[in-house]
């Protein structure tokens, strides 16, 4: 497994252990922590604070179950535009925020420009979501959709 090296800073085995701890469970307990690698609190305390300051830690998030919160659907949605200079980019980006049934956007490299990860409820709400938002986004010419039947593996957990 490739370990991940940090710019500007020094991981030892300890270090990687609360960021495994803390990427599986992100509310543990200093105390609990600090236990569970066989360090005292204030010692355990400070190397967190470490890692916080700097920046390997980018934010701590609650995660919710997509079936649980009603929205058991997964698709994931290729997005050509009609121009690819930096306006065209910047208008799209910027009108993708404001929809949170895109889970995750990223641009490609390749014959689509973009990557939509989007979540849904039922057949009509991601109909909904393909004729008013989707092809509605600034400069969309083309949408190419592949539902997902079963996640298999999904993990927000770097390899540290």
């Amino acid at each position: 497994m490739n370990k991940i090296r940090p710019i500007g800073i020094v991981l030892d085995e300890r270090d990687r252990a609360i960021l495994r701890l803390l990427q599986d469970d992100g509310r543990l307990s200093n105390l609990e922590l600090a236990q569970r690698i066989n360090l005292s609190p204030s010692a355990c305390l400070r190397r967190v604070k470490l890692l916080e300051d700097s920046g390997l830690v980018a934010r701590y998030v609650m995660l919710l179950d997509e079936d649980q919160a009603g929205l058991p659907g997964t698709a994931f949605v290729l997005v050509t535009l009609d121009q690819q200079g930096r306006g065209a980019l910047d208008a799209f980006e910027s009108a993708i925020h404001d929809h949170p049934e895109v889970t995750e956007c990223c641009l490609l490299a390749g014959t689509a420009d973009y990557m939509v990860r989007v979540v849904y409820a039922d057949a009509a709400d991601f109909e909904r979501i393909h004729t008013d938002v989707l092809t509605q986004l600034p400069g969309v010419t083309r949408v190419q959709t592949t539902l997902a039947l079963r996640t298999v593996k999904r993990t927000t957990a770097l390899p540290v």
